[in-house]
């Protein structure tokens, strides 16, 4: 069962994720908190295996929250709730290790695939939230959409014929375990792929990865993922 707790200073928003995410058998709400200092604490108490924050909260807004608790709970992942032109809240929250990105008005089941992602180790980036990132990269002054998309793709280039595969499933939402699957290999070598690949890329985590993945056009249409 995958304990999560809900965090936005909106009840109705609470209520709707809480009812999604009762949908689903194999997972549990186990608590709610209005504020992010409220979330810290709770997390603390019941270390969920996943926490859904709503990027702006008032006290201690839902990025400094994720930083805290990644910091206090490393073993609780974090999946961010975001709104069209939270784009630099979006940023910062990749770099404070947020490992799931999904939009308040997405559709539910995406939601469910988030939560179970990050359970499962994995980055998840809501196809729209990926595509917000890229082209607000783009749009401020961190280089043209096509000039993004080269360079990206000339990261990629770098990598080893497996690596280019792994990042791929990684870009969508894919754990280590999924990935083994798929490619007939213990669970152990896609750990070392993946470690490699974030040193190659010159990124901190597997968000970051998926952002460039995303970026060079190497993720796989989402009806391909499971």
């Amino acid at each position: 069962m995958i304990r999560v707790l809900i965090a936005d200073d909106e009840p109705m928003i609470r209520a709707g994720v809480r009812a999604v995410l009762a949908t689903a058998p194999d997972i549990d709400v186990v608590a709610e908190a209005a504020d992010g200092h409220a979330a810290v604490e709770l997390v603390r108490r019941h270390r969920p295996a996943v926490v859904v924050l709503d990027i702006r909260m008032p006290g201690i807004n839902g990025i400094d929250a994720a930083a805290e608790i990644r910091n206090t709970v490393p073993t609780t992942g974090v999946v961010m709730l975001t709104t069209f032109g939270e784009d630099d809240y979006i940023l910062q929250a990749l770099g404070g290790g947020a490992a799931g990105f999904l939009i308040k008005s997405g559709e539910p089941e995406e939601l469910i695939t988030g939560v179970r992602a990050v359970a499962e180790g994995a980055a998840y980036l809501s196809p729209k939230v990926a595509a917000r990132v890229v082209a607000h990269l783009a749009a401020t002054g961190a280089g043209t959409l096509a000039g993004r998309r080269s360079a990206a793709r000339d990261r990629v280039a770098a990598l080893t014929a497996r690596e280019r595969e792994v990042l791929a499933f990684l870009g969508s939402g894919l754990s280590n375990g999924q990935i083994a699957r798929r490619l007939h290999v213990v669970e152990g070598t896609v750990k070392a792929h993946v470690s490699s690949i974030l040193a190659r890329l010159g990124v901190d985590n597997r968000a970051a990865a998926a952002v460039v993945a995303h970026e060079a056009g190497i993720v796989p249409p989402q009806s391909s993922q499971p």
